[in-house]
C-alpha cells in the first residue's frame, strides 16, 4: 500500500509558508500606502506629467514636457511625475527650472527606471507595487498631462478616464499633448468605440488635445479657478 503521508506533510508545510509570505506582503503593501499618504498629503497641489522613460533630451516631446511644466508652475501648480528618466525627467526639470515644487513617484524596476536628479529631495517616493503608485497618482492629481509614451502611459490615461467616467474619482482635467502621436488612437476611439456605442458622446469631453503648453496650463487653471484644491477621493 502506497504511503502518501510524507507528501501530504510537505504540501501542508508549503501552504503554511505561502500563507506567511502573503501575510508579510500585506504588511509591506500597507507600509507603502502609509508612507505615500503621509508624504503626498504635505505636497503642494500638483499636475502629473506622464510619458515615455525612453525619450531623449534632444527630442521635441522632452522639450514640450519641460515647457508645459514651466507654464503650470506659473499658474501656481506643482509638478509630479513617475520619477524616472525621459518625459518624467523633463517634467521635473521644467518644474525645477521654474522654481516650482517637483515630486517624483518612482517605481522599482529591473531596468530603465531610476530617479531623475530634478526631484526635490523631500518629494521622492519609491514604490515596489504599481497599484500603490497608481493610487498616489489618482488621489492627489489636479490634472493629467499625457505625453507620447508606451504601454504604461496609455494604461495610465485610460485607467483614469475610466475612474472619472464611472464616478470612482472626482473629475479633473486630462490633456493629451502630441497631437501627431495621439491622433490615431483618438480617431479609433471616435470611429469604433463611439460609433459602435461602447462610450457616450459626453465621454469625449473628459479630455482635451493640444500641443500648446500655455493652452494646456490655462485649461487646467480654468478648471480649478475658484475651487478648493483637495484630494480626489
Amino acid at each position: 500500500m502506497e504511503n502518501h503521508n510524507g507528501n501530504n506533510h510537505t504540501e501542508i508545510e508549503q501552504q503554511l509558508q505561502n500563507s506567511q509570505e502573503d501575510l508579510w506582503r500585506v504588511f509591506r503593501i500597507m507600509s507603502e500606502f502609509v508612507e505615500g499618504f503621509e508624504t503626498m498629503a504635505k505636497i503642494k497641489p500638483s499636475v502629473l506629467i506622464f510619458g515615455s522613460a525612453r525619450t531623449k533630451p534632444e527630442d521635441k516631446y522632452y522639450k514640450l514636457a519641460e515647457e508645459v511644466a514651466k507654464e503650470l508652475v506659473k499658474k501656481g501648480f506643482g509638478i509630479t511625475t513617475g520619477g524616472g528618466p525621459g518625459i518624467m525627467e523633463a517634467g521635473n526639470k521644467g518644474a525645477k527650472d521654474a522654481g516650482g515644487s517637483s515630486t517624483g513617484i518612482n517605481i522599482e524596476l529591473p531596468f530603465e527606471q531610476y530617479a531623475n536628479p530634478y526631484i526635490d529631495p523631500d518629494k521622492l517616493l519609491n514604490f515596489r507595487y504599481f497599484f500603490v503608485r497608481k493610487l498616489m497618482f489618482f488621489k492627489y492629481a489636479q490634472g493629467y498631462v499625457l505625453m507620447p509614451g508606451g504601454f504604461g502611459t496609455v494604461d495610465e490615461g485610460f485607467e483614469v478616464l475610466t475612474l472619472i467616467q464611472t464616478g470612482k474619482t472626482t473629475r479633473f482635467p486630462i490633456i493629451f499633448m502630441g497631437t501627431e502621436f495621439w491622433k490615431g488612437l483618438i480617431d479609433w476611439v471616435k470611429e469604433f468605440q463611439l460609433k459602435q456605442g461602447y462610450i457616450s458622446p459626453e465621454d469625449l469631453d473628459l479630455f482635451s488635445v493640444t500641443d500648446d503648453p500655455k493652452e494646456a496650463a490655462q485649461l487646467i487653471y480654468n478648471f480649478h479657478k475658484g475651487k478648493k484644491l483637495t484630494p480626489n477621493f
